[in-house]
């Protein structure tokens, strides 16, 4: 079994930074992909930012050049680094990551959120 654990939301600004964080333990062989999402009542869960293994970056129109997202592998953890934070960056944030358990397998697991709010 694996859990994620995340850390650093708070309430914050609006043009305030917040750094999040996520170490993910168990069984772990290596970790594919890892990322954040976003969640506000009512709507769907989006993709903030993903990495792969190799750091490779992708993320959401709404921000970039705001949020950097980075990992470090030997302590199987994901960070999110949020600049010039907008109300609209209001939500729970969830780290996920595609965690193999052997050469071949491999699974989705999810944390279980942290609340970010940004005051205008």
């Amino acid at each position: 079994q694996v859990q994620l654990m995340e850390s650093g939301g708070g309430l914050v600004q609006a043009g305030g930074s917040l750094r999040l964080s996520c170490a993910a333990s168990g069984s772990i062989f290596s970790i594919n992909n890892m990322g954040w999402y976003r969640q506000t009542p009512g709507k769907q869960r989006e993709l903030v930012a993903t990495i792969t293994d190799n750091g490779r970056t992708n993320y959401a129109d709404s921000v970039k050049g705001r949020f950097t997202i980075s990992r470090d592998n030997a302590k199987s953890a994901v960070y999110l680094q949020m600049d010039s934070l907008k109300p609209e960056d209001t939500a729970v944030y969830y780290c996920a990551a595609d965690v193999k358990y052997n050469h071949y397998d491999s699974r989705w697991y999810w944390g279980q959120g942290t609340q970010v709010t940004v005051s205008s």
